[in-house]
């Protein structure tokens, strides 16, 4: 059977306000990403996921929507949008957006009406409850702090919100939220966008008992313990803490009869997607009335790629899912460290870093990318509490300074780890002011990276042939054009290396791939088990013989390799 677009498909993740500035005002919007077309079509994408777009106050940078239908003023207009969708779909290059489900902004026209007064039709449209003995009613949290339940004076009731108090949660149980949602996802639908990545879906439902949480440690000692733990150990005890502290707000059993219903709904579109921001396999359903595809997020859990942790990574995944149920790679995204910072060493960042493309563009399943990452960009350090735009890395100022009496220069450095700003800076065009991304004399709305000026930009290494850019030009083409790559199985091999990560893939056309990538800085001989001969389609060492001996492959320091097995009648020399 043909395999779906999204099954063959590599991913790039557009962060709209950074990606590409078209009218100088110093924020990306879709003017910019529109002239940027063909950049994306050269580089080989398939597919793009743009994050939110929508008319947004910004106080959690857009995930605060307050018009599902809507453009953002400063992003241009839904014209531009139908442009960019059109001129995406001219090159070959499905769009898909970001919804978010869970909450609005408290400035959506629905929560003004609803928090205007306790009889307004949509007051139920949120959360809202009386308070209990003059405070919250329960000790239900907030991730990014404090209670869960923010008193409205007009009113004097408290309504939930699992995120910021700006995000009231949606009332997922009342129908007329539904019935408006699922209206907002035909809109996009209708227009002709390819699918949804669902934001935060396992905070759609709470436990209607509203039981209180039974965790014995509070959120600021849970921050100190983590900014202290060292051991597995440690680790766990504030996992299992944070697990108590949210267990009744997150991950309800009614999530997946809704998740039924809208792949219903989407399934009426052909070809339309849902991959859902959650690592929970169950989402995928039987494999075939869910989520189309849920990430990988176990992968990225690690300080070091190591190949013993992607085997385990990919037996304990691949076997855990159900049958139709397609697997979805990533290492990376705006709410976590740039690859470059994430998996390097200090010494061998930038070779480290193009292992961790390969094996993203090799591993079974479709690989998603962030964009910036193709030329290398790195995490900024914000040095200026003021720069920064992320409230959540003002709470992490917020705990240090007020709660553990941190002094202040280690605090802003431990903000500037938090703050997701760090991975959302402006992606660096050109060795020009600004990167190339605005005017020189614009101010952008988030500082550039500095070391636009060091190479890391995209006209520098378009014309430098071993330049990360065209190392992923060139994976990319790979990719596409090795079936066994894209839709074959996956079967490791040698799985007792320490140091090399090696792997079959086999198409059901008979195409067969051998993958290995040697994650050390030694030289180390891959044993494969296997007879006959090889031929290399790839190798980071251009002096590797096209052909060699299967059995037994000698693999430079970090060399990324390859090759598909040789019939007997291909073979020269030995059969």
């Amino acid at each position: 059977m043909k395999p779906h677009w999204w099954q063959t498909a590599v991913f790039y993740q557009i962060y709209p306000r950074s990606f590409a500035d078209g009218n100088g005002d110093g924020i990306g919007d879709i003017g910019g990403m529109i002239d940027r077309l063909d950049y994306l079509q050269d580089l080989g994408i398939d597919a793009v996921w743009l994050s939110p777009h929508y008319p947004s106050p910004l106080f959690d940078c857009g995930y605060d929507v307050a018009d599902y239908t809507g453009v953002a003023p400063e992003y241009g207009t839904l014209d531009d949008f139908k442009k960019f969708l059109a001129g995406a779909h001219r090159r070959g290059i499905r769009v898909i957006l970001d919804l978010v489900l869970n909450h609005t902004s408290h400035l959506h026209p629905w929560f003004l009406e609803s928090r205007s007064g306790r009889s307004h039709p949509k007051r139920n449209w949120y959360v809202w409850r009386s308070g209990n003995g003059g405070g919250p009613p329960n000790n239900w949290l907030s991730v990014f702090g404090g209670s869960a339940w923010e008193r409205d004076a007009a009113t004097g009731e408290y309504y939930y919100h699992f995120f910021f108090k700006e995000q009231p949660d949606l009332n997922w149980r009342n129908p007329e939220v539904k019935k408006a949602m699922f209206d907002a996802v035909r809109f996009w639908l209708d227009l002709g966008v390819d699918g949804f990545r669902l934001d935060a879906i396992g905070t759609i439902f709470e436990n209607p008992a509203e039981p209180p949480h039974t965790a014995t440690q509070t959120q600021i000692e849970l921050h100190r313990m983590a900014r202290q733990a060292k051991t597995e150990a440690e680790w766990k005890a504030i996992g299992e803490q944070w697990r108590l502290m949210y267990e009744h707000q997150a991950d309800r059993p009614e999530l997946h009869e809704l998740m039924q219903e809208l792949r219903a709904l989407v399934d009426q579109y052909p070809c339309a997607v849902l991959v859902g921001e959650t690592e929970d396999i169950a989402y995928h359903g039987n494999g075939h009335d869910e989520l189309h595809m849920v990430f990988n997020f176990p992968l990225m859990k690690t300080p070091r790629l190591t190949p013993a942790w992607v085997r385990e990574n990919q037996t304990s995944r691949l076997t855990a899912l159900p049958d139709g149920a397609w697997p979805c790679n990533t290492l990376g995204n705006h709410d976590s460290s740039r690859v470059y910072n994430r998996y390097g060493d200090g010494r061998n960042d930038d070779t480290l870093a193009r292992i961790s493309l390969a094996l993203m563009l090799t591993l079974k399943g479709t690989p998603f990318l962030y964009n910036g990452e193709e030329i290398g960009m790195t995490d900024l350090m914000l040095n200026d509490l003021g720069q920064f735009k992320d409230n959540a890395g003002v709470w992490a100022h917020t705990i240090e300074t007020e709660h553990l009496g941190t002094p202040p220069a280690e605090a802003l450095d431990v903000a500037a780890k938090a703050t997701r700003d760090r991975c959302r800076t402006p992606l660096q065009w050109a060795n020009a002011p600004n990167a190339g991304f605005c005017p020189a004399h614009v101010r952008p709305w988030l500082p550039v990276h500095p070391n636009y000026a060091e190479g890391v930009n995209v006209s520098d290494e378009d014309g430098r042939p071993d330049s990360m850019l065209n190392f992923y030009r060139r994976m990319l083409r790979l990719r596409r054009q090795t079936p066994a790559l894209v839709t074959g199985d996956y079967q490791p091999v040698d799985e007792a290396s320490g140091d090399i990560l090696a792997f079959m893939r086999r198409a059901t056309d008979g195409q067969a791939c051998l993958v290995a990538l040697n994650m050390s800085e030694r030289a180390r001989r891959l044993s494969t088990g296997l007879g006959g001969r090889i031929e290399c389609l790839y190798s980071t060492h251009e002096s590797r013989a096209a052909e060699n001996a299967i059995g037994m492959i000698r693999l430079r320091p970090f060399e990324i390799y390859i090759g598909v097995p040789l019939s007997p009648e291909r073979g020269r020399g030995s059969g």
